[in-house]
């Protein structure tokens, strides 16, 4: 929260430097342009121009020194000291020649690795997982990982290049490395919206190197959840009335979106249902904490703007090429233990068709978890009861 406030305050005063700076300089033209003596215009304008200056490079050296200093803070006991054995670091790393970030925490570094796969394509939740799901570090070695085009690794590939193929081959990569460095034969997984399907595209391409795979706003059918995203949010805007929105659904045109703008026309529909999420009285703790997450310590100022970014230019270039996939007809078997962690109230991925596919699913262990109290995200909404749940169905003390 301080660096967001002192950012904050250094572009105000930026914005305002280079306001003063402008309006002198047109003081300057027009008294140039009349001949009159200038003296005490220039002596002004020089003034603001070192302000400006002076504003300017404090505001760079500050965005410099959040992006050289960003932390995961150490975990710590009750007495404020960092805990024997812990771990607790961001880590770049090159996977297929992609510089990549992740975070890794843990109370044991010798725990089991538990890697959390976020949402989108585009988002990153390395801040949010610490903050909501500390708990897990008690019993794993929690791994958070910024995937190409989000967050710390916004830059690490070029945005139209991105694949689908590429988050799998990444995915691997990075796996390997976690099961070389921690000495870790398999690792678990817990997969987010997007992240759902990315874990499930990996273990079914590497069966071999995962213990257990657990999905929440689990994605299914994405083209065929467009169009009842779209649907869902026309029948609520009629039901209340909302006009304006029901225009402009309209005006734009049914789901899935091929062209334009895909996440600001997508986000017309998405924004409605999840502010019916957030407000719904069944949810628990239903509400977004974006600037805590986004402002985090894992982020510097660059991060921070790629947060934002990558949920709207990549999710435009990836998003689109997922239309085509049905994991009920391309994934219906998997050699790895299977579990879906379903809010009640979810009305981002339809509930139905995670039904579907779970009845359909063949693995060698599978269940439904249903959360009564949560939307799309029941690791924010239900937290403990998504840990306790995560140690059941891993069989982790």
């Amino acid at each position: 929260m301080v660096k967001m406030i002192l950012f904050f305050i250094l572009v105000v005063v930026n914005a305002i430097s280079l306001i003063t700076l402008f309006i002198h300089s047109v003081r300057w033209a027009i008294c140039a342009g009349r001949h009159k003596d200038c003296r005490h215009v220039v002596t002004f304008l020089q003034k603001n121009g070192i302000v400006f200056g002076s504003a300017l490079c404090l505001l760079l050296l500050f965005i410099l020194v959040t992006q050289i200093f960003a932390f995961t803070p150490s975990i710590k006991d009750s007495n404020g000291k960092k805990v024997e054995g812990s771990i607790a670091e961001l880590t770049r790393l090159s996977l297929n020649g992609h510089k990549e970030w992740i975070s890794i925490r843990g109370v044991n570094k010798d725990a089991p690795i538990l890697l959390f796969l976020a949402g989108g394509p585009g988002g990153t939740q390395m801040a949010a997982v610490r903050y909501e799901l500390s708990e897990l570090e008690k019993h794993f070695v929690v791994v958070n990982w910024d995937q190409p085009g989000s967050g710390k690794s916004y830059h690490s590939m070029n945005r139209k290049d991105i694949s689908v193929q590429n988050y799998i081959e990444d995915g691997v990569a990075l796996t390997e490395y976690l099961r070389e460095r921690f000495g870790q034969e398999k690792i678990y997984l817990i997969g987010e919206s997007w992240g759902s399907a990315l874990g499930i595209f990996l273990i079914e391409s590497r069966p071999e190197y995962y213990a257990g795979f657990i999905g929440t706003g689990q994605m299914v059918d994405f083209s065929e959840t467009e169009r009842r995203d779209y649907q869902k949010a026309m029948d609520m805007a009629k039901e209340n009335g909302d006009e304006k929105l029901i225009q402009k659904l309209i005006s734009q045109g049914e789901a899935p979106y091929y062209e334009g703008n895909i996440a600001m026309l997508s986000a017309t529909y998405l924004n409605y249902l999840s502010t019916a999420m957030t407000t719904n009285p069944e949810i628990t703790n239903g509400g977004y904490h974006t600037p805590r997450d986004m402002f985090a310590s894992e982020y510097g100022v660059c991060d921070s703007v790629y947060y934002m970014l990558g949920v709207m230019n990549t999710f435009n270039t990836v998003y689109p090429t997922l239309y085509g996939t049905d994991l009920r007809e391309s994934h219906a078997e998997l050699e790895v233990p299977t579990f879906f962690f379903i809010g009640r109230h979810d009305i981002n991925a339809p509930t139905e068709l995670t039904e579907e596919y779970y009845e359909i699913l063949s693995a060698p262990e599978k269940e439904l978890v249903w959360f009564e109290h949560s939307g799309h995200g029941p690791w924010m909404n239900e937290t403990e009861k998504f840990v306790n749940e995560t140690l059941r169905v891993f069989s982790v003390k």
